[in-house]
């Protein structure tokens, strides 16, 4: 059989698995098509590995021609199995990429009339709804597809995301939970668990959750950095620095941990190692309103008044965070009641 045949014979049967391997060898041959690399890409979103359905996409879904030979495939699998809820879940996923996503909604809901075990097309489903800035219905989906098949963890991930973003932390923290459970060592799921019990001002608990992260992860500098933030809550000003200086390690343009830094080392009365590191952060975000006020501060200490002045107003026209800004303009005017 040719490697389409066989890829269509699995894809009748949900054998996602030898979708992909079959897909693999076929891209990797002499005969290669855009049709290869769109089974893997649709095996790889279905198996929960989106870094690789996003790799391979531009080689099946970007080029006109390519999209082509891609809607051909699908419309020919459709036309002859279109009461296969696999086949439907596959043309949803060819819509939902191909820029027609409303589209893809009637596909995902036939494909749940024909199989309503299967977690995937309510997976799809709820994506399609969190695009449509419906997350009433994502949760009511991702629900239904966690209820289909308890241990899939991208649908246990998004559902937790979803409630957290909502402010329902007592719903999010069961679902990263179950998949510390299923996976003990999904990083994401350590970090989120980490954050959500930070805004339960749970800073113990939270901490212990990042460090486990980064026994996972010891490059990433957002966990770092987020780490950090935890030790300053705690007054630990000293281990916060610590984990701010990691994150620039691993990352040098991270600016807000070099803007974190600037601040620990102003408040320790070094205003040039800290005008350093403000400026490092305005060299990779000229747009940060931290550490444009933070420049303001330090030319205050050196008696530059106008200077100063000038980088508290662009602090203020910077900063979008309601209370941040607030404070910035009772400082501004504080200093200029002082001043006059």
């Amino acid at each position: 059989m040719k490697h389409e045949e066989v890829i269509v014979d699995a894809i009748l049967k949900g054998d996602w698995s030898k979708v992909s391997s079959e897909a693999a060898e076929w891209a990797e041959g002499p005969d290669s098509s855009p049709r290869a690399f769109f089974a893997i890409n649709i095996a790889s979103l279905i198996q929960g590995n989106f870094a690789k359905a996003w790799h391979v996409h531009s080689q099946a879904l970007e080029e006109p021609e390519d999209i082509a030979s891609v809607k051909k495939w699908v419309e020919t699998i459709q036309e002859h199995s279109p009461d296969n809820s696999h086949v439907q879940l596959v043309t949803g996923l060819f819509l939902g990429q191909s820029a027609k996503s409303e589209e893809s909604v009637a596909c995902y809901e036939k494909a749940i009339q024909l199989d309503p075990t299967s977690p995937y097309p309510h997976f799809f489903l709820a994506q399609i709804f969190l695009l449509k800035e419906r997350k009433d219905l994502a949760i009511k989906s991702y629900r239904e597809a966690v209820k289909q098949d308890p241990s899939y963890i991208a649908a246990r991930l998004n559902l937790g995301v979803v409630y957290q973003e909502q402010g329902q932390l007592e719903m999010a923290i069961p679902q990263y939970r179950e998949i510390l459970k299923l996976r003990p060592d999904d990083a994401v799921a350590h970090t989120n668990l980490a954050c959500a019990l930070a805004e339960q001002g749970k800073i113990e608990p939270a901490i212990i959750e990042y460090k486990k992260a980064l026994e996972l992860v010891p490059n990433d500098p957002e966990v770092h950095f987020a780490l950090g933030g935890m030790y300053e809550t705690k007054g630990r000003k000293d281990l916060a620095q610590r984990a701010y200086e990691e994150a620039l390690k691993h990352a040098p343009d991270f600016s807000p941990a070099a803007t974190a830094i600037g601040w620990y080392l102003f408040e320790k009365g070094s205003p040039d190692a800290a005008l350093d590191y403000f400026s490092k952060a305005l060299q990779t975000n000229p747009n940060d309103a931290s550490a444009t006020f933070g420049v303001g501060q330090v030319y205050d200490t050196k008696g530059k008044e106008e200077i100063a002045s000038s980088h508290y107003c662009r602090a203020l026209d910077l900063e979008k965070d309601p209370d941040r800004k607030s404070r910035i303009l009772n400082f501004i005017d504080r200093i200029g009641r002082g001043r006059g």
